[in-house]
């Protein structure tokens, strides 16, 4: 067991990618698990459902330096989750993102560096790849801090983990779906031709336990996912329920995607098929342009990115049997 008598530290852990993490490992020979994040209120109420001294919690914010050096103290592993993650509220307070999406990061990765952390896994999104957003262009910046600190971080590695939106997660369409159908209310959809990645919690845990076993320091790992519209999700949900509520199509929000892409054609260059997943390396080319023009390599002209309008589809049936796997029933 990679975790055995260890102790690791989740940022931002009381939140859905956090709870999915105890739920796999608060009961093996893990040595101890330390929740960092700002909300109280959250850390009271998981503290008494996991009823567990394994668990430890630590109040902070990624933004204070202190804070987050402070929990670091004999830490073996860090998952690096804590986010500001809904594209509205990162479009109106820009600055806000930044604060926590890129110098909070940089923060928990110099606090890990500081106390010789073994090994750093950080979340990103599929916004991170031709940002359009406030939230996307926060996470793309957050992807290259990593990748820079991880070329002088010589005795902790760094490694990122980008993957699209993930079902169910708090903030997220499909509990906003399943509340409006138990109301009897319409499904309020922005485009039904809009695709997304469909990623479970228990993908993105597997996610990151594949990038912390097999990534080299500066490696971002993506896992190749289905996708659906949102158009069929609704109707999806509708069946599930047996419902007749209509689907009311209310327009994108603010800079919303009419698809998601996991990787650009530029990575796809670069990068190695690994079956399931995708590793992207770190270009660890020095400052010598002159290079650049004598030791390029392959034409992205011929390549396409990966993203939610092109990889598979799922059908209605394989949709429907995911939701209720994930507890729609």
């Amino acid at each position: 067991m990679i975790f055995k008598q260890k102790t690791l530290l989740i940022t931002g852990g009381t939140g859905s990618f956090g709870n999915a993490v105890l739920r796999r490992f608060l009961n093996t020979e893990i040595n101890e698990i330390r929740i960092f994040s700002r909300d109280e209120k959250k850390q009271h109420d998981m503290r008494l459902e996991a009823g567990s001294e394994k668990l430890k919690f630590y109040i902070g914010d990624v933004r204070d330096y202190s804070s987050i050096d402070n929990a670091m103290r004999g830490v073996d592993y860090v998952f690096h989750a804590a986010a500001l993650k809904q594209v509205p509220s990162c479009e109106f307070y820009p600055l806000e993102a930044i604060k926590t999406n890129i110098l909070g990061t940089e923060n928990v990765i110099s606090a890990a560096i500081n106390h010789s952390v073994s090994k750093v896994i950080c979340l990103s999104t599929d916004k991170a790849v031709y940002p359009i957003n406030a939230m996307g262009m926060s996470k793309a910046l957050m992807e290259k801090v990593m990748v820079a600190k991880s070329r002088i971080s010589e005795n902790t590695i760094l490694v990122g983990t980008r993957y699209g939106n993930v079902m169910a997660s708090r903030g997220s369409v499909i509990p906003l779906f399943h509340e409006q159908i138990q109301k009897n209310e319409a499904i309020t959809v922005t485009d039904p031709e809009m695709t997304r990645f469909m990623m479970t919690l228990d993908d993105a845990v597997e996610l990151v336990l594949y990038a912390f076993e097999n990534g080299n320091s500066g490696d971002i790992f993506v896992q190749k996912s289905p996708a659906s519209t949102i158009g069929e999700l609704a109707i999806a949900m509708k069946k599930i329920y047996n419902s007749n509520v209509p689907i009311n199509v209310i327009g994108t929000r603010h800079a919303e995607k009419l698809y998601e892409t996991l990787l650009s054609r530029e990575e796809l260059l670069n990068a190695e098929d690994l079956g399931n997943y995708f590793r992207v390396p770190a270009d660890n080319r020095d400052l010598n342009y002159n290079k650049f023009f004598s030791e390029g390599q392959g034409s992205i002209a011929d390549l396409e990115d990966y993203n939610s309008h092109n990889t598979r589809r799922l059908t209605e049936n394989e949709l429907i049997k995911l939701l209720k796997s994930i507890g729609y029933k």
